[in-house]
Formats: C-alpha cells, sequence, structure tokens
C-alpha cells in the first residue's frame, strides 16, 4: 500500500486549521494519506465514499464524517454525481487551553482511533445536525473574516468536541474519575508558579505526597500525557505569549520561561510549533501587520 504524509498550511498562524470547499464532477479516488490534523468532510450535494484504515463510509447531503489524527484515509467520487463539500483540517492541540487541558487525553490518546467516534454521526442525528451546522458556521467565519472571527472559530471547535464527548454512548472516550484531577491540583498550581524556573518531577511528587517513580506513572495515566512534556507543553505557551507582548530577545524568553539552554529551548519551541521561536514572532506580527 502507497501512501503519503500530507503538510496542511495554514493560511492564519493564530489559527491552526485549513478548511475549503470542494468540488468535483468526475469519478475519482484519491490516494492513501495521513496527516497530525484532524479532519472533518460534510457533504453538501453528491455523494462520496470515505475510506478510513479498512472502514467505508458512504456520506450523503448533510453527512458529515471524522478522520482522526493520523489516520490512513482516502476517498471517491462518482461521474454520474456532482459532488460539493466541505473539508475541514485543524490541529487539536492548539484548541486545548489550561480550562481544558484535562479533556486532551480523551481526544489525543494516540491509542484510540478518533474516527470511532463516527457511530455518534451515523447514530445520533441531533448530534450530526449540531456537528453539522458548527462546520458550517466556522465556514461562514472564516470566509467572512469578521472582528473576533477567531474566538468565534475556536468557540465552535470546542463545541464539536463536547458535542462528541457527550454523547458518546459507547465510551468510546474512556471516562476518568475527577478525584484523580483534584488530587493532582497542587501540581498544577507548582507547574504555573514555576514556569519561570526549572520544573522537576521530584518537587511536583512531593506536592501530592506520593513517591517519585508512581507518580510519573500517575501523571501520564490520568492526563494522557507525561508529565515533562506538559510542563514543557505549558512553557512553550508561556514563551509564545511573551514572543508577541514584549519586545525582548529569544535569549530573553528561554530565560523566562526557564529554558536558559538555547539549543534545548529552541528543540523544544520547534516541537510544538513547527518554527524557531523567530519564524513564529515574525510570522505572527507580519500577519496582524
Amino acid at each position: 500500500m502507497e501512501f503519503f504524509n500530507e503538510k496542511i498550511d495554514y493560511e492564519n498562524p493564530f489559527l491552526s486549521i485549513k478548511i475549503f470547499h470542494a468540488w468535483r464532477k468526475h469519478d475519482h479516488m484519491t490516494t492513501w494519506h495521513y496527516h497530525k490534523e484532524l479532519e472533518m468532510l460534510l457533504v453538501l450535494e453528491g455523494e462520496l465514499d470515505v475510506y478510513i484504515e479498512d472502514e467505508l463510509l458512504h456520506l450523503m447531503p448533510e453527512d458529515v464524517v471524522l478522520i482522526g489524527s493520523s489516520e490512513l484515509h482516502r476517498d471517491r467520487s462518482w461521474e454520474d454525481k456532482e459532488l460539493k463539500y466541505i473539508v475541514f483540517q485543524f490541529d487539536l492541540e492548539h484548541y486545548f487551553d489550561q480550562n481544558i487541558i484535562p479533556y486532551l487525553r480523551y481526544f489525543a490518546d494516540p491509542a484510540l482511533s478518533l474516527s470511532k467516534l463516527n457511530y455518534i454521526l451515523l447514530e445520533n442525528a441531533a448530534a450530526r445536525i449540531e456537528v453539522v451546522r458548527c462546520v458550517k458556521t466556522i465556514f461562514a467565519e472564516w470566509t467572512a473574516k469578521e472582528e473576533g472571527y477567531e474566538i468565534a472559530i475556536s468557540i465552535l471547535i470546542k463545541q464539536i468536541l463536547l458535542t462528541l464527548l457527550r454523547n458518546d454512548s459507547r465510551h468510546v472516550l474512556s471516562s476518568k474519575d475527577h478525584a484523580d484531577y483534584i488530587r493532582l491540583k497542587p501540581v498544577f498550581e507548582y507547574i504555573e508558579q514555576n514556569l519561570h524556573t526549572r520544573v522537576g518531577v521530584e518537587e511536583a511528587s512531593k506536592a501530592v505526597n506520593i513517591s517519585y517513580y508512581y507518580f510519573v506513572k500517575y501523571f501520564k495515566k490520568v492526563l494522557g500525557i507525561s508529565f515533562m512534556d506538559y510542563v514543557n507543553f505549558k512553557k512553550i505557551k508561556k514563551a509564545e505569549k511573551i514572543l508577541l507582548t514584549q519586545n525582548i530577545s529569544v535569549a530573553e524568553v528561554g530565560e523566562a520561561v526557564g529554558m536558559p539552554n538555547m539549543a534545548h529551548f529552541y528543540k523544544t519551541f520547534k516541537k510544538f510549533n513547527h518554527c524557531s521561536p523567530h519564524v513564529f514572532r515574525k510570522k505572527m506580527l507580519d500577519w496582524v501587520h
């Protein structure tokens, strides 16, 4: 089987999305491909066959399908059925802020194929209608680009996630006892208070009075990501804000988030943004002006 890793280019660097109208009037089968971004296909007119791994979904007008991160997929249109549809791709992690980070594990577990949630869109008419509404409104907001459209799109993406979460009757998204997050609250507070300096596992484990080795496993089990990945995520998010709001050097930004080693700072920053801090700042500020 031949397949390729598709790179998604974002027009607006503040929004990790790509959304567009697509149109076909011929028999066409795309090649197998995958990408980091989640993808939603919404048929407006005609019919579309979507292959996700070894599953085939036949979409009619007002049907929508979800394709998870890095899931192999392809689709097919038919010569005698004119096809119009919306393609919506977005980087899920971009939309997880401090308030909803505990839910990241529901959607970002590498062992979970998010396409398994398509049963909701196939069987639950109310949920499907709501998701369709959100995708259409995101496209309208993106097209009009009125003041605050970035806020509107962020809210709508979260509404899609909420709709899937609350209508997951088969519990594809594993539930987690809220008590675990309450227990880790001192750890989150410790991280927030020390983003400007070194944040260590040993100190964090002491904050909840459990052993170092158990803490490492426990944290990852609860959040779905490792402790240091979470810390780096928080540090880089703080670095992004400083880069865009303060006229200081990149080296000073690294110092401000407790990453004085520039090689380490650049490597970590690039992991989350696919570019250096210099390029990130220029790209963002150029977009604003």
